[in-house]
């Protein structure tokens, strides 16, 4: 009876070392093949399977042909045929030594799987984790895509309302305060310089503070002074890496929306710091505010959600979307922008992001 006990208790421990040893090969699988078959970690995937099936050899393909081999090349034609009728069917094909198994991404072939030596319910097996770190990859590189897009848009809506009232501001002043005026300019200089930069997609945090500066530079000569701002960035989130221009947007959005309709005084407080491993950063305005189902809207992009808005609103949303579009598709789906907001309560914009994310990095 001890005996029987020991030996289910020893078999149960061995099939969860077994689970565990699968989801690390999933892992390291994902991390691979993170730039699809042709990438750079195509051989070191090749060899994992070759170790996780126990096989002779193992080759990965693309349409055009092997990309990696692991063990062995095969050198019998047999094995080219039997990968081509793997394309052919859409289905595994086994022909001991050999099992060919075609790669399928999102219902799209896109390359095969032949092994030599390994159990055919294996290979079929392992080559649907391989589809699947595939179809991982192919969605990372449509987010990148989408996030490159959106910065286009972004860049190309530079608010033509800033530009000429900056402009104008500063043309007010080059008779009766020219040592302002000509400070203006070089901030509007700095301003327009950065916004269209064509540095990269990311930018370090204290790059963006700059760019914000300068920014609330402008408008509050605009706002002849009667603008209160308060900038406090921690140290330690400074040099983290961040979308490029993501909190601009944000900051134009509460001086446009929140302070412009608000008559009197106003304040913009820009803060950061760190949360364990997250950059958190604050944007919040005592502006007219907005209903909280009104932000939802904004951050959804549903230009019609309220019916007969006005152009300025408009915009509003296609700015906040953009920037809550960009850092999910940068992060995740749970990294999006938080507004917590009420009408004449002012407006807080909350950014939360990793610290550190792989292939996120300045240039």
């Amino acid at each position: 009876m001890l005996d029987g006990r020991r030996r289910r208790r020893a078999e149960q421990g061995e099939d969860t070392r077994s689970i565990a040893r699968l989801l690390t090969a999933v892992q390291e699988l994902d991390d691979d093949l993170r730039d699809g078959l042709t990438g750079r970690g195509a051989g070191q995937a090749a060899r994992r399977l070759r170790r996780l099936l126990g096989a002779d050899s193992v080759l990965l393909a693309d349409l055009g042909g092997p990309v990696a081999v692991a063990g062995p090349e095969p050198t019998d034609a047999d094995s080219g045929a039997l990968l081509a009728q793997s394309y052919e069917d859409g289905s595994p094909v086994h022909r001991p030594p050999w099992s060919a198994v075609p790669l399928l991404v999102a219902g799209e072939l896109s390359g095969g799987l032949l092994v030599r030596g390994g159990a055919e319910a294996e290979v079929t097996a392992v080559a649907a984790l391989v589809a699947r770190s595939l179809d991982h990859a192919a969605l990372r590189r449509a987010r990148g895509r989408i996030a490159q897009a959106e910065l286009r848009t972004l860049r190309a809506q530079i608010s033509p309302h800033f530009l000429h009232n900056a402009l104008a501001v500063i043309g007010a002043r080059v008779r009766t305060d020219p040592d302002r005026a000509r400070a203006l300019l070089s901030d509007f200089a700095d301003y327009l310089r950065y916004s269209f930069s064509t540095k990269g997609d990311y930018a370090t945090v204290a790059e963006e503070l700059q760019a914000i500066q300068t920014y609330l530079e402008l408008q509050r000569a605009r706002f002849d002074d009667r603008m209160e701002l308060t900038v406090r960035m921690a140290p330690e989130i400074l040099p983290v890496v961040i979308p490029f221009l993501v909190i601009q947007p944000i900051v134009e959005n509460a001086v446009r929306h929140g302070l412009e309709p608000k008559p009197g005084p106003g304040s913009i407080q820009v803060s950061g710091f760190g949360e364990g491993p997250l950059c958190v950063i604050e944007v919040e305005d005592d502006g007219v505010g907005m209903r909280p189902e009104f932000a939802q809207a904004v951050l959804a992009g549903e230009h019609a959600a309220t019916g007969g808005e006005p152009l300025d609103e408009q915009r509003r949303r296609v700015g906040l979307a953009n920037v809550d579009m960009r850092l999910r598709a940068v992060y995740g789906p749970e990294y999006g922008l938080v507004i917590e907001t009420a009408p004449d309560s002012g407006t807080k914009v909350v950014i939360r992001v990793p610290r550190f994310r792989r292939g996120v990095a300045a240039r």
